[in-house]
């Protein structure tokens, strides 16, 4: 871990002292903050971690720049807990915010914290570099669409900018429940309600319960960690709403099993019926470093790999028989509607200069497959049904 970078941010009057870091993480355009007891404070640029030229974190000190951030009730179920998740804002001279998604957790009995700095302007998809087949996908009337990626993956920005792609082009009600509240949206077109789990409403399920209640046409439920709230979600879409979720999936097929992983065996089967008929799309991403010279020129230093599958006859055939294993060469089938697997992501990217052959490769799901794309050559496709 490099250790390069100066430190000449002071905290503003009458705030907490521990914005000195945040503002350190704002000046050098850092993507997260890194605090742990025995290193000096670290952030990440550009994809890696640099410490910074401060003195080494004791106990004292993580309690001394922590606990005035939290509320009683943060307090409470970080002690009962082990961990707190909170948004921290940072604010200019000029009245500019700046968001930070904070988990402040207990390691080995002592503090340690990790936020991930928002961006407070969402971009459009061109600027995300997403595909724009995503305005189709969003202007679905029901069903849930599924972001999947690991964490640091790009779900929540490239969720925020769905949704505001349709703020700026539908009339519609929509309803978030984040925790904490990450991209805070300006109503458009749409009369947009954030609620934050903890500050806002008690908890997830309540959240939910309270929303299908609320006239709502989208509804943003975060994190799909549970058997209980993706049921709810899945009640909320066959209601008739368009439910967005996030989970933690490493491609677009595996999440169907990552899904029926929440609930046991013996509901598998209604699940899968449940799925084939409301699941309109799965979005797997990953973050990749772009190279110098695209960075240079368009201002990216991460630019998303989108491995896209939607629902078609195909598709809902093969989850309902139970043959997850060909999704891939249904999504690969798919071009015309939009579809598109990790392999002909990665091979656009190289082919348009965005990465390095070399970054394409480590991540490649089938390197040989990348390989044989890269030179022109078609793969054989194989009768599905």
């Amino acid at each position: 871990m490099a250790t390069a970078v100066e430190t000449s941010v002071e905290a503003m009057p009458n705030e907490p002292e521990a914005n000195k870091l945040f503002r350190m993480v704002m000046k050098y355009k850092g993507s997260d903050l890194h605090l742990k007891v025995g290193l000096p404070p670290a952030m990440r640029l550009a994809g890696v971690l640099r410490t910074m030229q401060l003195p080494v974190l004791t106990s004292a000190d993580m309690e001394r720049l922590m606990f005035p951030l939290l509320t009683p009730r943060q307090k409470e179920i970080l002690e009962t807990t082990g961990g707190a998740d909170f948004a921290h804002i940072i604010v200019d001279p000029n009245g500019d915010e700046t968001r930070f998604r904070v988990n402040l957790f207990k390691q080995r009995g002592r503090l340690s914290l990790v936020a991930r700095r928002v961006n407070t302007s969402i971009p459009d998809f061109e600027g995300l570099g997403l595909p724009p087949v995503l305005a189709d996908i969003v202007t679905t009337d029901q069903g849930i669409i599924i972001l999947a990626g690991v964490t640091g993956s790009g779900k929540s920005t490239t969720i925020a900018s769905m949704l505001n792609y349709v703020n700026k082009t539908e009339r519609c009600h929509v309803v978030t429940i984040e925790d904490p509240i990450e991209f805070t949206f300006k109503d458009d077109k749409c009369i947009i309600n954030q609620r934050e789990v903890g500050i806002d409403v008690i908890d997830w399920n309540t959240a939910l319960k309270h929303a299908v209640r609320q006239d709502p046409d989208i509804i943003l439920v975060g994190e799909m960690r549970d058997q209980e709230t993706f049921s709810a979600a899945l009640h909320a879409a066959e209601t008739g709403h368009l439910v967005f979720g996030t989970i933690h999936a490493s491609s677009a097929p595996s999440t169907i099993s990552r899904i029926l992983d929440l609930f046991p065996e013996e509901m598998h089967s209604a699940m899968r019926q449940n799925l084939a008929f409301n699941l309109k799309a799965i979005i797997a991403q990953k973050l990749l470093k772009t190279t110098k010279e695209w960075e240079a020129t368009h201002g990216q230093s991460r630019v998303p790999l989108v491995e896209i599958m939607r629902m078609n006859p195909t598709v809902r055939k093969l989850i309902l028989t139970e043959e997850d294993i060909k999704l891939a060469q249904a999504i690969r089938m798919g071009k015309e509607e939009g579809m598109v697997d990790f392999t002909e992501s990665l091979r656009q990217l190289v082919v348009n200069e965005t990465i390095e052959r070399a970054t394409a490769f480590e991540v490649a799901p089938n390197p040989e497959t990348l390989r044989m794309v890269l030179k022109g050559i078609q793969l054989p496709e194989q009768g599905i049904l």
